[in-house]
Parts: structure tokens; sequence; C-alpha cells
């Protein structure tokens, strides 16, 4: 019998989320929200919000934004040295402790949605269905650009497997003149047109800086979440320009992973412009790669509006390390 509680954590470059899982079938709980700026590294945060409970938990998996292997981790975007699994699990004194990227977790937690409440369908009819007959495609633009699949393996139950990698750094997908132009401005200042750098955080207040500079309006430095107001037109046309490079990427990214099942977009910062999204120019772009439209223009997209989903698949990571029962698939 597996014991509870589990700690489960989605650790981005900005902030780190906790939580426990409770009990079987118990979705994760006494979420806490720290930033990553204010700890040493994952074992310190971990330890932080563990200090704050009367519980110790069992298990463990931390998902978190970046590469782990062969028992290493590097967090992409903060400034924590590169550390290992086996540190963190003597630091924490918790044994029984797995680390894994944040995009496998997210990946994992795909079956677990409910389509009605947690899924909001952009330019299609009905959300993606994780029945087990398709791969399915996960990614999001937060602090960084994560990506990941999800494969179905045939047999009398469904069981999925993850495949986190590092798609977020491939080269920018520019299709129209406009993008050429920011392309060729973002290698003149970084040396490498890493679509990373535009669909990000970041990338959303460096395609707004650049669209300035290219139309030759003077504009103070904002922040993402000041450009997603869009209430003027150069903000506008930065979100816009933002939407249609990710849904070019989005299309590269399904076609790459076969991913009839449905394309999910995560994130921090999708769902705060949910609306502008959905009125984009995304599933245009997203469908538009001759000649494979139709193959394109039957694969669902949907933004994740749950607010926590790689909380529960780091607690289905748990479950299926352990051939256990988490929350059954919708």
């Amino acid at each position: 019998m597996t014991g509870y509680p589990w700690l489960v954590a989605d650790v981005g470059g900005t902030n780190a989320r906790f939580a426990l899982v409770e009990g079987p079938g118990r979705p994760p709980a006494r979420i806490r929200a720290l930033p990553t700026r204010d700890h040493a590294g994952l074992a310190e945060a971990a330890a932080a919000y563990l200090a704050g409970l009367d519980a110790r938990p069992a298990a463990g998996c931390l998902a978190i934004a970046g590469p782990v292997a062969d028992g290493r981790i590097r967090l992409t975007n903060a400034g924590w040295v590169p550390d290992s699994v086996d540190r963190i699990r003597a630091h924490l004194d918790l044994p029984d402790l797995e680390v894994v990227n944040d995009f496998a977790a997210l990946a994992l937690s795909l079956p677990h949605l409910d389509p009605r409440r947690d899924l909001r369908p952009i330019g299609a009819a009905s959300p993606p269905a994780a029945d087990g007959t398709a791969p399915l495609a996960v990614l999001g633009p937060g602090t960084g650009m994560g990506v990941a699949a999800l494969v179905p393996v045939p047999g009398a139950a469904t069981r999925w497997i993850p495949l986190p990698g590092e798609g977020g750094h491939v080269d920018v997908p520019a299709a129209t003149d406009l993008e050429i132009e920011l392309m060729r401005l973002l290698r003149a200042e970084l040396g490498v047109g890493n679509a990373e750098y535009l669909l990000s955080g970041d990338g959303l207040t460096r395609i707004h800086r650049l669209l300035a500079l290219i139309h030759g309006i003077k504009t103070a430095p904002l922040t993402p979440a000041q450009i997603t107001q869009a209430d003027d037109a150069l903000r506008a046309e930065a979100v816009e320009v933002f939407c249609g490079l990710l849904g070019s990427f989005a299309g590269n990214v399904a076609l790459t992973l076969g991913a009839r099942g449905g394309v999910y977009l995560g994130g921090g910062i999708l769902p705060r412009i949910a609306d502008t999204l959905e009125a984009s120019g995304f599933r245009r772009r997203f469908e538009g790669k001759p000649p494979v439209e139709d193959f394109l223009r039957a694969i669902p997209t949907a933004l994740i509006v749950h607010p926590h989903p790689a909380l529960v698949g780091a607690a289905a990571h748990l479950a299926r390390s352990r051939d256990t029962s988490f929350l059954e698939p919708v």
C-alpha cells in the first residue's frame, strides 16, 4: 500500500508551486506558490514549503522547467545552479522522491482534465479527447516555452508514455515579411533565432520592443501583463504577432509528433488572453501549411484553463509509477 501524503510540485523559472495529495483519488491540495528567486535551489524551496505543514510526505514528485537526465537537473530559466536528485532527496530526507520535466507532468495531466471544465476549444467545435486512440501534444509559453507529447500504449487499459523535450529552442517559425524582419533583429541581438526568445513572457516584451524599432516608435519598456492589455495599436500588434507565431509553432509541433488526438495549450500567458487568442490568426496559422492543411484541420486545439495541471500530472506520475489509482481519466 502506497503511503500518503504525496508531495507534488510544479517548478518554473519564476514560481515554484507545491501541494500535497492526501489520499487515493484526491486532487492536489494545500497549494502554495514560492518565488524561485527567494530560495537557493529546489531542495531549499521544497523544504520551505514543508516547514509550514504538519504533515510529512511519504513520497514525492517534483516537476521542473528543464531537463532531467542521469540524476542531474537544471532549471532552464532560473538562477539556480545545476543540482542532483540525490542531494534533493537527502536534503528533504525523502528517499521516495522523483524529479521529472514539468511538461512531462503537464502531458500526464491531459487524460485527467475535464473537457467541460478544464479546457477551452480554440478554433474547433470541441476540445481534444484523450481517449487513447492517438498521440497528444502540449505546449505553452510562460517564463520559457515547453513542449511535450503523450503517446498511448495499446492494451486492455490505456496507458500513456510522456515524451518531454526542449522543443521551445527550435528556430522561430517566421512566415510573414514582418516576422522575418523580427527574426533578423533577434539574430542580430542574440545571435540565434530561438523560438522561445519570442514565444514566452520575455519574448512578448521583446516582440513589442522590436516592433517599436521597426515602426520608428518611441515606447517605454512594458511588462507582458501591460502588453496583454492591448490598449494601443502597438501592444495589440505585438499580441497578434505573438499569437500568429504561436499558431505556426503549434502546427509544427502537431506535424512533428503526429498529434492527431489534439494539441493542448498551457503556460502562464495564454489564459490571460484567451479571447484575443481565439479571435487571432492562431488557428489559421496552425492549419496553413500546404500541402497538409487537411491533416491539421482535423486536429483540435484547446487552451488548458485548469489552474494547476502540472500538479495533477505530477500526482499522476506517482500513481503511474506505483501502478495505483489517482484520478480516473475523464
